[in-house]
């Protein structure tokens, strides 16, 4: 299968002159490591080609002046091969542990790298991208650069400067019989240019299906109750099989390939020894050098296997740095002006004016809206599904940019404030709240130690979240599982209001922070509401008329347009739209 649910808007082939521009930053920082990896290698290289030269010598001596061979010769000649080995193996170790830290520092920048990128994107761009998709780019597609960088690449230098200087060697020692190995050497350069075209591509989808199934996995696992709720899981499990399928296919066409290659360069290798035996004898070729051929036959044909493997490797990282640095080249749609200035302090006035907006072209969400929002006051935001509410408030902290108009606070254009101000400023409980694993401390603190347990206690008072924390076997050191499954909805809301009170700020967004929630809870959240506004200016979407009945404003929305506004009284009066959904709501509760 194609790998395009796995691709993210920007995803595109990059030139390898393009990747290694990218790769270069990190790279730079470890090209010591590097170097010493590769003067290492160099060394190790020659130290094996070296070793035959000792065998086929000793041969020599064996054969053609056993009369004269002491055992201090043999014991000499030994030490000298075994310490050579020895050696070898030691810069092996060496190299290898150099590589290996060098590639993990590589790794740990880069993850780092790609995790703020994706935290300074918009929520209109994070909501495009796949999580599954982003979660491989995170945690494998980093290792998979990192090594190519400090294995891969250094391993097929050291396999080709292997075959060179084998190459180079033999010549020396015979070009006749060389000559006649280089035809077997080509058969195997051709046949593993094909190999790894084909098994390239092999690959590629590969890659794909695993990417699908992680997305598949992260999309489902995290809708499961709902998969359960309407019996879907025999319908689940069938899609599962079919991703899952793909990757099966897959990895059997790869073991296919290499069942085929592998075996086809042993014959190679066989065949090219048996060719040495019967060369090397017609040509008169001495038992030392055929020896040496012998030996240096298994050293030329091990690395021509290793590369294909490599090159393998290569094609994976390169494909999985297109990804990554694809999404890196990716510019964040918000971002702060250069001119962009900190402010510590809001009184909490907000103006509209004449602003439109759309998700995509054309298609205006919201159409010359203005209105004012003083200091202190409370603004409630009513109408249908898709009339803009959320819109609005996601508006206010730059969620997404206007195309037209501006959004000032405290008369100052927000593209004019930092973004962090103005996250730092307002406070938004949204509906769908959402907490991470952890204990109740750390999902109101958020991790941040400067809060003391006082201030955590006072806050989570404030707000009556203490009515039920308290009341837990651990209090606030009590255990939450992924995304809070083990709260009912309403202590999910309280704790939502307790964690943005704790971080206090000065303007307040309530996006139906009061729906789907039981009577009992609803009264201990209105009478938080109550003390919530004494804190500064407060933004506030809800269905329920009944909450928003005090507010000193009330906002009717329809198709992105300001249909009317005033207070609840004012509205009643008027008869116009919010009167006919005030009737409508209280003739479904007397029904």
């Amino acid at each position: 299968m194609d790998d395009e649910k796995e691709r993210l808007s920007g995803d595109r082939k990059m030139k390898l002159g393009e990747i290694l521009r990218h790769s270069w930053p990190y790279i730079k920082k470890e090209k010591w490591a590097i170097i010493l990896a590769l003067f290492l290698i160099l060394l190790n290289v020659a130290i094996h080609i070296v070793l035959p030269l000792i065998t086929s010598r000793y041969v020599d001596i064996l054969k053609n002046d056993i009369d004269h061979v002491t055992v201090r010769m043999i014991v000499s000649i030994a030490i000298g091969y075994g310490s050579l080995a020895v050696a070898g193996e030691i810069i092996r170790y060496v190299q290898s542990i150099t590589l290996a830290k060098a590639g993990q520092r590589i790794v740990y920048k880069m993850r780092m790298d790609i995790f703020e990128h994706i935290e300074n994107m918009s929520l209109n761009q994070f909501n495009q991208m796949p999580v599954g998709s982003l979660v491989t780019r995170v945690a494998n597609y980093t290792s998979a650069v990192s090594e190519l960088f400090t294995s891969v690449l250094v391993s097929l230098i050291s396999n080709a400067m292997t075959i060179i200087g084998v190459m180079v060697v033999m010549f020396v020692i015979s070009w006749k019989l060389s000559l006649y190995l280089l035809i077997f050497a080509i058969v195997a350069g051709v046949s593993s240019f094909f190999f790894w075209r084909i098994v390239g591509k092999i690959f590629h989808k590969e890659r794909g299906a695993i990417s699908d199934l992680n997305t598949f996995l992260s999309e489902n696992l995290s809708g499961m109750r709902l998969t359960q709720i309407f019996n879907a899981e025999k319908r689940k499990k069938e899609e599962f099989e079919v991703k899952n399928k793909n990757i099966r296919k897959a990895n059997y066409q790869v073991v296919l390939a290499f069942a085929i290659y592998r075996p086809f360069i042993t014959f190679l290798y066989y065949g090219s020894l048996a060719l040495t035996f019967f060369v090397g004898l017609s040509i008169a070729l001495s038992s030392a050098e055929i020896v040496a051929f012998y030996l240096y036959l298994s050293q030329f044909f091990n690395p021509i296997q290793n590369i294909a493997d490599q090159i393998n490797q290569v094609q994976r990282a390169v494909t999985a740095a297109e990804r990554l640095y694809s999404l890196l080249d990716v510019p964040p749609e918000v971002v702060d002006k250069e001119d962009a200035i900190e402010i510590d302090h809001f009184e909490g006035k907000i103006e509209f004016r004449n602003v439109w907006f759309a998700y995509e072209k054309e298609n205006w969400i919201l159409k010359d809206v203005s209105f004012v929002v003083n200091p202190k006051e409370t603004v409630a935001f009513v109408g249908a599904t898709g009339a803009g509410k959320t819109t609005i408030l996601s508006l206010i902290v730059r969620n997404y940019e206007i195309q037209k108009g501006q959004i000032l606070i405290d008369d100052i254009d927000i593209t004019k404030i930092k973004i962090s101000s103005l996250h730092k400023a307002i406070g938004q409980m949204l509906q769908d709240v959402f907490l991470f694993s952890g204990s109740i401390r750390t999902n109101l603190t958020l991790h941040d130690d400067s809060f003391t347990d006082e201030e955590v206690e006072a806050a989570s008072k404030y707000v009556n979240a203490n009515s039920f924390i308290d009341k837990l076997p651990n209090k606030y050191e009590e255990e939450i599982i992924e995304r809070g499954e083990n709260l009912s909805s309403g202590q999910r809301q309280l704790l939502s209001f307790a964690r943005t009170i704790l971080h206090k700020p000065e303007i307040l967004i309530l996006d139906e922070a009061t729906a789907n929630i039981d009577t009992e809870t609803e009264l201990l959240i209105q009478d938080s509401l109550e003390r919530i506004k004494n804190i500064g200016t407060m933004l506030v979407v809800a269905h329920r008329l009944s909450t928003i009945q005090h507010a000193d404003n009330i906002i009717v929305l329809q198709n992105g347009e300001i249909l009317e506004q005033g207070t609840h009284q004012e509205l009643l009066k008027k008869k116009g739209h919010y009167y006919k959904l005030y009737e409508l709501q209280y003739a479904g509760q007397e029904d």
